[in-house]
């Protein structure tokens, strides 16, 4: 997937999770941010951002925030950082046979029980569904999902369980936003409760997987899988 007019600035400050304050050449610009998740580990005053522009005229800000360059001792690392990517590059690589197979159909938003599935797919005499997750949180070389609790993934891998036992396939695909990554792992530290329900559904059928990511300001392209540690 590809952005239009993609832009460099300086991350400033973010009054409320919705919008952030950018300098771009030189101006004050406000900046719609395309990711909700607190992010605090990346939006760090002063660090270099990358936004999208919008010639809408409707709109009340002309930037989306889409990437942002994280300082560590490793060197810096480019990470998208826009929510909706994720399930564009699911799409895109599942549509073209990186699970192995072409769906018959890749359907995006279908509803199931008391969950809302990023994608309901068939082929052949085959169907199932899957949820994907995008990850943005680095430590060490290792991406970790999630950043902060989320009952709603914890409902979601539950859910995707009992479709598994409903005669379903199921899986969860965690799409790093990143790239260089060793390994994905679930982060039990910030949300325990969602590494006991990955472990859970893992053992019930769902497939996990994660995808790995090439990540330039104007783009971002599926790589390869990558190991899930659980």
């Amino acid at each position: 997937m590809t952005y239009e007019q993609i832009v460099e600035g300086r991350f400033l400050a973010r009054p409320n999770r919705f919008i952030a304050h950018v300098e771009i050449a030189g101006a004050l610009q406000a900046c719609h941010v395309k990711n909700t998740g607190r992010c605090r580990e990346l939006l760090v005053p002063g660090c270099r951002v990358w936004l999208e522009g919008s010639n809408n005229p409707a709109r009340k800000t002309k930037f989306d925030l889409v990437a942002v360059e994280k300082e560590r001792p490793a060197g810096p690392l480019l990470i998208n950082m826009d929510a909706q990517a994720p399930n564009r590059v699911f799409g895109e690589w599942a549509s073209s046979g990186g699970l192995g197979f072409l769906p018959d159909l890749l359907r995006p938003e279908t509803k199931y029980g008391d969950s809302r599935f990023d994608f309901y797919w068939e082929a052949g005499g085959r169907r199932g569904f899957w949820e994907v997750k995008g990850v943005t949180l680095e430590e060490d070389g290792v991406a970790r999902f999630p950043d902060a609790p989320t009952l709603r993934g914890v409902k979601h891998l539950e859910e995707l369980a009992r479709a598994r036992q409903a005669g379903y396939e199921a899986g969860v695909c965690f799409v790093v936003q990143m790239a260089g990554m060793d390994h994905v792992e679930p982060n039990d530290f910030t949300h325990p409760e969602f590494g006991a329900a990955l472990r859970r559904a893992s053992g019930a059928g769902v497939e996990v997987l994660a995808l790995s990511c090439a990540v330039e300001p104007c783009r971002l392209t599926a790589g390869g899988t990558i190991p899930v540690s659980l």
